[in-house]
């Protein structure tokens, strides 16, 4: 695969491919039900979802719980939402590693995709 991105450092191409793993990841998950006894299981399906993508070595989910409670409100369930998500994928491109991240930003009001190193 290295011939297809020879125009990249290893650097380059491990943001690359934590950045295409985070929008996946983001695009299929958000609207999916979701409450407390089901945040377990969904953090799990979707750290195995994301593990299949190409240079991903870790991932780590972790979704508000607090938030996701709320938001049930008297429901038994809610949609989930980019500002539940608290996420780290890393990526490793030969000897190089790097950790993309999403998480809710408040001054932004934004959930915020980020790579922490």
């Amino acid at each position: 695969m290295d011939k297809y991105f020879k125009n990249l450092t290893d650097r380059e191409r491990a943001i690359f491919e934590g950045g295409i793993s985070m929008g996946s990841l983001y695009h299929q998950f958000v609207g999916t039900p979701v409450n407390v006894d089901t945040i377990p299981s969904l953090e799990k399906a979707i750290e195995k979802s994301i593990m299949l993508q190409p240079a991903v070595i870790k991932v780590h989910v972790k979704l508000d719980e607090d938030l996701i409670k709320l938001m049930s409100g008297s429901n038994t369930y809610t949609s989930l939402e980019g500002k539940m998500l608290n996420v780290e994928i890393t990526t490793r491109i030969h000897e190089e590693l790097v950790t993309t991240c999403i998480s809710y930003n408040e001054e932004l009001d934004y959930p915020l995709m980020y790579i922490k190193g």
